[in-house]
């Protein structure tokens, strides 16, 4: 700007010089004298000199100075640097190359400035299926390698043209290559992330070489395993594209690769894809009948579930009537037990006193032996006359307690024909009466 600014005013003094011996009558003209003349001249040439010489370098741009002699430079820091007449081809740091799928209107949106964007293309997969494929890449450039940078520089004279014939190819090939290695179906069933990954590394590192292969189609078994039906697909056999690979790595095509450039790939990412119509209706289709499978397997599944809780609900059932009965059984037999146990306490108690009324017995029957042995000693040793005295006068008196606490009955009857034995037979209830007590005290 400065420089062409600088060869207006030159022009415009030598211009005047030259027109103001014409028009001696103009006002304008005299306002130029010669000494304002050679100060505009001079300012001019000072301002194409300084344009030439110095140079303004932009934030988040490196630039390749060539100068006249045929030496360059590299300058990556911004700031004003001298360039003495050279040529200028600056580079961004990092170069925004975005592919865009238009709206209805055919506009891309807004746009950043720095980035170079383009109409997105329709690419086809392995399947046949074409989409047109929105892709944002970041590449970056080397500015630490002074050497590198300039021999990019050097070879591709712009920056434009850098990424023109250089990324931009690149781009195209990694999607074309990245495309032929899945189905359409593919894509969309969860390969998207595979998807970014063939085609980042295939910027990176070189583009793949790929192999063509027949891939039978296998049956498809649909069923339980009572009812079996397989679905055969007329065209048994599909070509594919595979990665060829040598000692376990991808074979790459030789010198296509953003490295050789000292270039490096900081984003990689497919940001949209728009389908044929055709497949469109396909997918469309394809998500209603997905939609309804799983609506009939929500379905089968409350069914199931439904008829598990049933079969619970059952099992409860029957588990508490089972502890119920189990309950019964055990109060029962704790019932029976006990009764056993009482039973055998009354046997082994009625066996103890059975045993102690017979050792009773025994000690009374062996007491009476004893006195009946003691008695019948003293009779055949003989009583005393006091002893025998003694043994009638304790005899009466307990015969006369016992008559007077003798009870006869109130109302007697008797045959007339026994009345002439009246006193025979007072004498015999008196006498039988009383022999039972004395026998009871003889007992006591």
């Amino acid at each position: 700007m400065l420089t062409f600014l600088g060869i207006i005013m030159i022009l415009t003094g030598i211009i005047i010089f030259i027109i103001k011996p014409i028009f001696t009558t103009s006002k304008v003209l005299k306002w130029f004298t010669t000494k304002r003349n050679f100060q505009m001249i001079g300012l001019g040439l000072i301002l194409s000199v300084v344009s030439g010489i110095f140079f303004y370098a932009e934030p988040g741009t490196a630039y390749a100075v060539q100068y006249p002699w045929g030496s360059q430079k590299a300058v990556v820091n911004q700031g004003i640097n001298t360039k003495m007449w050279g040529r200028l081809i600056p580079i961004q740091f990092e170069l925004p190359i975005k592919y865009v799928i238009p709206d209805k209107e055919g506009e891309l949106g807004e746009q950043s400035k720095y980035a170079n964007v383009d109409v997105a293309k329709y690419w086809a997969f392995s399947d046949a299926v074409k989409a047109r494929i929105a892709t944002s890449v970041v590449i970056s450039i080397n500015t630490v390698d002074e050497d590198q940078f300039l021999s990019v520089a050097d070879r591709n004279k712009t920056e434009r043209n850098l990424i023109r014939s250089r990324i931009i190819p690149n781009i195209d090939q990694s999607i074309k290559n990245t495309c032929k290695l899945m189905d359409a179906q593919d894509y969309i069933s969860g390969q998207a992330s595979d998807f970014d990954r063939y085609f980042k590394d295939q910027l990176e590192n070189g583009m793949y070489v790929l192999e063509e292969y027949i891939a039978n189609e296998n049956r498809e078994t649909i069923g339980d395993s009572t009812t079996v039906r397989t679905i055969v697909n007329n065209e048994s056999k599909q070509k594919r594209f595979r990665i060829k690979y040598e000692n376990g790595q991808p074979v790459r095509e030789k010198g296509n690769s953003l490295k050789a450039y000292g270039l490096t790939v900081v984003q990689a990412v497919v940001t949209e894809i728009d389908w044929e119509s055709t497949f469109d209706k396909r997918l469309q289709l394809q998500k209603e009948e997905v939609a309804q499978t799983q609506l009939e397997k929500q379905q089968a599944e409350r069914e199931f579930y439904r008829a598990q809780k049933e079969t619970a609900r059952g099992e409860a059932e029957k588990a508490a009537e089972r502890a119920r009965l189990e309950k019964e059984q055990i109060q029962k037999t704790i019932e029976a037990e006990t009764k056993a146990k009482v039973a055998e306490f009354n046997l082994i108690e009625e066996r103890k006193n059975y045993e102690v009324a017979q050792f009773k017995a025994k000690t009374q029957k062996t007491m009476a032996d004893a006195q009946s042995y003691e008695n019948a000693k003293l009779v055949n040793a003989g009583l005393t006359p006091q002893e025998r005295a003694e043994w009638e006068y304790k005899t009466s008196v307990n015969i006369a307690r016992e008559l007077k606490e003798l009870k006869l009955p109130e109302i007697y009857i008797q045959d007339g024909n026994k009345q002439g034995n009246e006193g025979n037979l007072l004498q015999s209830l008196i006498g039988a009466d009383l022999a039972k007590k004395i026998m009871s005290n003889k007992s006591k």
